[in-house]
């Protein structure tokens, strides 16, 4: 078998010591190959040798029968007695150079890798492809080393560009998490897993057939479907300010009509505030954060908002809940990362939040961003940003919306939004905004309540629910570009009411713009470029 032929898709990691009580082994693999699998790896840590031979030429059989590469688990011995396409060694096994000589030309080697360094070597050592992980926490097997974790499994696949290695991701994958560890590992440079390994995602299943084909049809749609954050109607020629404006336009009336649920994990300090604009535009809001009712609260929401303005414990652990849940059900998140330059404790946060779940909209402001990506470019104070902005803003937002896989919104003087295609520069707005307390904060659930009629509409439209390449359906790139621009426009004319004094005065008479803003006035008031 050429090695170039082989599909990685969907990497199945055998444990007999999993199987569901009176479910046979052979059975069980073959079920998983008629479903879909398309590489097997046979590990048995604790089975004498010719138990192990006799496992594995069995297993090889079946595997034939299916035309699907059949790999041992470091026993050399066992891979050439049964004549198996290859090997898979872990960082304590065999060197890949000494596993080559003893391995018939063209056999499969794979190896292990858990850091930047071990990848490195691999790809010194000629390994054919890499498992990398482990991507979350698993209880198929004791770690002795740090989760990657799905953000980190990204950086490391930037090592591979312009390599033949093909790379599969492994650690606690299964059908809740699949479609966020494919979106999420994609590099900045466009770099993806090749496939997913997975071991009880499927073993466990006492119906191994379905289980693997749920998981293939994930992986097929992903790879085969449009991009996670453009909009299925948007034409092959691209954005420009007419189809922006018009599009903003429909998403302004049609908020009056679906009246979607906003569900806002958000800043205490703020809630009151965000609730009021979230009326005010013709949505709805809910402010709860007990993890308890978050796959409640997913199941009838439009869009989640997480703000982590105030953390609490309990804060905490709802939005980790929130975000899974949301994602489950293709429904779009919009994240701000609050301060997250100002201690050490929000920025592992927001760390094990991107690695929990992911986000269709991060917001923030310069000092955020810069923190979110460890840049020294932009620095923060508090929840502010200190000194002067990036150099090329354009460049940051286009950079940072690849490798985060989301629409990114940079706010300022001067608005940044990027789909990591093309960038929206808005210059909308009044000085007034950044005297006042939580205009960011009310900011983002402008942003998510036009994510939630943007993906109600697509829904709608394709009458079929989201399919399942996709995280969310709808055009959010348009949908964050409406946020921002309706608040802003809102704030000008607030600004100018007679009734408006100065910044404890412009609040009350802002959500009283935003209530009676209309499509018309935003677009003589609209100043965006698109680049």
């Amino acid at each position: 078998m050429l090695q170039t032929s082989i599909d990685y898709s969907l990497y199945l990691v055998t444990g007999r010591e999993l199987l569901p009580q009176g479910k046979d082994y052979l059975q069980s693999l073959e079920e998983s190959l008629e479903g879909g699998v398309t590489v097997v790896q046979i590990r048995e840590k604790k089975a004498e040798t010719a138990e192990f031979l006799d496992i594995a030429s069995k297993s090889k059989d079946i595997c034939a029968r299916y035309n699907v590469p059949l790999l041992i688990n470091d026993r050399i011995d066992i891979a050439l007695a049964v004549g198996a396409d290859g090997v898979h060694i872990g960082q304590t096994d065999m060197p890949v150079s000494i596993a080559r000589k003893l391995l018939p030309k063209d056999s499969i080697i794979g190896v292990s890798c858990n850091t930047i360094e071990e990848l490195e070597m691999a790809i010194k050592d000629g390994a054919d492809y890499v498992g990398i992980g482990a991507v979350y926490a698993t209880q198929t097997k004791d770690l002795v080393k740090p989760l990657v974790g799905v953000r980190g499994v990204g950086s490391m696949l930037r090592l591979l560009d312009g390599t033949s290695i093909k790379a599969v991701a492994i650690g606690g994958i299964n059908l809740k998490n699949v479609l966020r560890t494919l979106h999420g590992t994609v590099s900045e440079t466009g770099h993806a897993l090749d496939g997913i390994a997975v071991v009880s995602a499927i073993v466990t299943s006492i119906n191994p057939r379905q289980a693997a084909a749920d998981l293939a049809e994930i992986i097929r749609e992903f790879k085969k479907g449009p991009s996670l954050t453009r909009g299925l109607s948007i034409s092959t020629n691209g954005y420009t300010v007419d189809t922006i404006i018009n599009s903003i336009t429909t998403l302004m009336k049609s908020i009056r009509i679906l009246n979607p649920l906003i569900h806002q994990i958000t800043n205490n300090v703020v809630t009151t505030q965000s609730a009021n604009v979230t009326i005010a535009l013709g949505a709805s809001p809910i402010m709860a954060t007990t993890a308890d009712e978050m796959s409640d609260l997913a199941e009838i929401c439009g869009a989640l908002l997480v703000n982590i303005g105030t953390l609490t414990p309990p804060a905490y652990a709802g939005m980790l809940k929130a975000g899974f849940h949301v994602n489950a059900l293709k429904k779009p998140v919009v994240f701000d990362p609050v301060g997250v330059g100002a201690t050490e404790f929000r920025k592992k946060v927001v760390k094990d939040l991107l690695d929990k779940w992911q986000a269709t909209v991060i917001k923030g402001n310069a000092g955020e961003l810069a923190a979110l990506v460890g840049s020294n470019e932009v620095a923060s104070k508090g929840v502010d940003t200190a000194g002067e902005g990036f150099k090329d803003p354009v460049l940051f937002v286009k950079t940072l919306a690849r490798r985060e896989r989301c629409i990114i919104v940079l706010t300022g003087k001067t608005d940044y939004i990027s789909d990591g295609h093309t960038c929206a520069i808005l210059n909308n707005g009044h000085q007034f905004l950044g005297e006042i307390t939580g205009s960011g904060c009310a900011t983002g659930s402008c942003i998510a309540s036009y994510c939630a009629v943007a993906s109600l509409l697509a829904r709608a439209d394709r009458k079929m629910g989201a399919i399942p390449g996709q995280l969310v359906e709808g055009d959010m790139f348009v949908a964050a570009i409406a946020g921002l621009l309706v608040f802003n426009v809102a704030a000008e004319f607030a600004a100018v009411r007679g009734d408006v004094k100065g910044p404890g005065t412009f609040f009350p008479a802002l959500v009283d713009e935003l209530a009676s803003l209309t499509p018309e006035k935003v677009v003589r008031r609209v100043k965006i470029q698109i680049v």
